[in-house]
Formats: structure tokens, C-alpha cells, sequence
């Protein structure tokens, strides 16, 4: 099985734009980079916009810079684009960087989304894999955990949550599902969702249940019950029916891969990794990557199809 590229020109020119060092400001953002120097408040004011922050930090992961280099590529590109902004340092970077909130930027598109979910490991410090190999994982190894909902169709990533290690996936799986404001047609998970709480919550959102049950599972819900019939029930019958390879190919459980492949990506261009040190710092400069992703994605996104050799 092998695919091939419809779009190859414009995907080919897109993956170029995505290294372009040509930048643009709007008005707006060059007008609101320096805050008011008083705020009404005591202590020292803040300088920099949430925008100016979360430009830096955004440049930063996009171009795998440290702090210091980051402050002085900034510099070098605002003098080239002949403008007197000051570029905020590091250290300032590093105390707002958690302050800020970020929303991820979708194309709004007509009718309801097919919502792939699944996580994936960050590392934010630890040996490389070649020492893993060869001596083990040590107990500095240290990693956090990205959970995405992602657009079946466009590879666009709805929400994120980012949690520590030891967060099971379907502990914010409500939180995912809530973080996306258009109509959903289908929530597609692994097993790993199988879980009531979870059913609650695609349920109430009037969409269809993707989630395999496991191997051994029971019915929930009776037929002699009052209540309308349960989305994991559903599934399960069909799968005591028709079998469940049958039932993932007409459920469409397959496309769930799409989620892991928006992951790869993620990790392909961001490295994988955070640079940050506390946990809200690294929330945010993960959130940051995803943001980056979309718009990455919005430029250049290859429309394949499947080739039978």
C-alpha cells in the first residue's frame, strides 16, 4: 500500500513558505506590542503584550532557539523591517510565559467535524534515545503529556490539554470535547476511552461514539430499560453481530490515526521536546506549537491518495 500527492506543486511551494524569514506585523499587533507604562496598580508595570510573549516564545519553538538567541534573531528582524520595538528579554519571557492564554487557530468550516483524540509524550529532559538503548531510562527522565482532539478532514487541531505523566487519557477527555465550539458528528478514540464519563460526554453532544469497547465487555444498559439506548451498548451489539473489524471499517475508527499523524508532525517540527522548566511554562509554549501547527497546516497540507501497487 503506497500513496501518492495530488496537490504536489502546491504543497511543494507551502513546505518552502513554511522556511521563509519573511515576517509581517499587522497595525494593530505593532501599536499594542509596548503596554501603557502605568497601570494603576503597585509594583513595577508590565512592558510587553500577551502578543509580544507569545510571539517571542512562538519564534523560539518554531526555530529551536534558546532564549538569548531568540531575543537577538527578533532584534535583528524588527531592525531589518525598520521598526523601533524593543524586544522583551528572556528573563521577562520566562515570568509572563505562563500568564499567557492561547487559542488554537481553526478555519471555520460548515456542519459538523469528525473529532479524532489521542495523546502523546513531551520530554522536557532526560537522555537521548541512544543511551536509553544502551544503559536504560534513568530516573532524571522526564516527560509530559499532550492530549490533541483533531479534525478528521483537515488535520487541524481543535483543542489541547497538556497534564503531567502520571494524567490517565480519558481524565480530560470532558475538557477536549468542551474546548470545541462547532457541532460534532463523531468522536473517534482508542480503548483507552472506554469509560462512562466519556460516553456522557460525546452523548451530550449528539455525536456518534468511535470508541472500541474492550474484548470482554458487558452491556450497560439492558433493552428493558426506559432510558434511550447506550452509545457504548450500541457498539457493542454491533460488534457481537458483525464482528469488530467489520464494525472500525463502517465506523470509520480507522481515521483515529489521523491523530497520531498530527503528533508525529508536531513532533517532526517542534523537536519533540520543551525547552521551558515549570509546568505552566511548558502548557503554554506546547500550546504555542499546536498554534504554530495549525497555521503550518492552513499553508501547506498535502491532499493523498491511495495507490495499489
Amino acid at each position: 500500500m503506497s500513496y501518492r500527492i495530488r496537490n504536489w506543486s502546491e504543497y511543494n511551494v507551502g513546505l518552502t513558505q513554511r522556511g521563509s524569514l519573511t515576517f509581517w506585523l499587522d497595525a494593530s499587533v505593532i501599536s499594542s506590542w509596548v503596554l501603557p507604562c502605568l497601570s494603576g496598580r503597585r509594583g513595577a508595570s508590565q512592558r510587553y503584550s500577551d502578543i509580544a510573549i507569545a510571539t517571542f516564545v512562538t519564534v523560539k519553538s518554531v526555530y529551536g532557539l534558546a532564549g538569548r538567541q531568540t531575543a537577538g534573531f527578533l532584534a535583528s528582524l524588527l531592525g531589518l523591517m525598520g521598526l523601533s520595538l524593543p524586544v522583551p528579554d528572556h528573563s521577562t519571557v520566562s515570568r509572563r510565559q505562563a500568564q499567557l492564554e492561547v487559542a488554537l487557530p481553526v478555519v471555520s468550516k460548515q456542519g459538523s467535524v469528525h473529532v479524532v483524540v489521542d495523546s502523546t509524550g513531551i520530554k522536557v529532559y532526560g537522555e537521548g534515545e541512544w543511551k536509553t538503548r544502551q544503559h536504560g531510562i534513568s530516573k532524571r527522565r522526564t516527560w509530559r503529556k499532550l492530549h490533541l482532539s483533531v479534525d478528521e478532514a483537515t488535520g487541524e487541531i481543535l483543542s489541547a490539554v497538556v497534564s503531567t505523566n502520571n494524567v490517565h487519557d480519558s481524565e480530560v477527555f470532558e475538557t477536549l470535547i468542551e474546548q470545541i465550539s462547532g457541532p460534532i458528528e463523531q468522536v473517534s478514540a482508542d480503548g483507552a476511552y472506554d469509560q462512562r464519563h466519556c460516553y456522557d460526554a460525546i452523548a451530550e453532544r449528539e455525536a456518534k461514539a468511535g470508541i472500541p469497547p474492550q474484548k470482554h465487555a458487558k452491556i450497560w444498559q439492558h433493552g428493558n430499560c426506559k432510558a434511550p439506548p447506550h452509545l457504548r451498548d450500541e457498539n457493542l451489539r454491533q460488534i457481537r453481530r458483525r464482528g469488530r473489524k467489520a464494525w472500525k471499517r463502517d465506523a470509520n475508527y480507522h481515521r483515529r490515526s489521523l491523530a497520531e499523524t498530527t503528533m508525529s508532525r508536531l513532533k517532526a517540527i517542534f523537536g519533540g521536546k520543551v525547552r521551558s522548566r515549570t509546568f505552566d511554562n511548558q502548557a503554554a509554549e506546547l500550546l504555542l506549537q499546536c498554534a504554530a501547527l495549525n497555521r503550518m497546516i492552513q499553508t501547506a497540507k498535502p491532499d493523498t491518495f491511495w495507490v495499489d501497487d
